[in-house]
């Protein structure tokens, strides 16, 4: 394996680079899901408090991953995505890893996260990170399709 060729840095949820990944990452949900809209709220500027996004050596924007607060000492971890020239060189798990840590760093012990069945890399991402299924959460609750939809939780502690 070798040494990550990429640096993460933190940005806010109005970068043009992250609007462009996040962008990308919804219309490959879309292709995926034959068009259907996303469940739950989107996430906005005013309800995103971590964003964290991963550069190559150059600078191009690899991938990048938010966190939005759910209540006292959980987030919501939101927009994970990476480029498909940049899969499998471990730019998610470093953007989750700094996502949690973002988390720890801000009281937040509980890490919760909506995906879906079209989604193996993602869900084999969060089950190897230690994530857990769990019920519908939040506004998911209400989501006349939550069932079409999979649910994940973390407790961030000591390893």
């Amino acid at each position: 394996m070798t040494a990550a060729t990429y640096v993460l840095a933190p940005a806010t949820w109005d970068d043009p680079e992250v609007r462009a990944l996040t962008a990308a990452q919804q219309a490959e949900l879309r292709a995926r899901y034959d068009g259907d809209t996303e469940p739950g709220t989107p996430p906005s500027a005013a309800d995103v408090a971590v964003v964290v996004v991963a550069r190559d050596a150059d600078g191009t924007p690899l991938g990048c991953g938010a966190l939005r607060e759910l209540g006292p000492g959980v987030a919501e971890v939101k927009r994970m995505y990476v480029v498909p020239p940049a899969r499998g060189r471990g730019v998610s798990r470093a953007v989750l890893t700094a996502l949690e840590a973002a988390a720890v760093e801000r009281g937040w012990s509980t890490l919760r996260l909506e995906t879906g069945p079209r989604q193996p890399e993602a869900i084999g991402l969060y089950e190897s990170a230690g994530y857990r299924a769990i019920e519908a959460f939040g506004d998911y609750v209400d989501e006349p399709d939550a069932g079409c939809s999979l649910y994940y939780e973390r407790v961030l502690g000591p390893s």
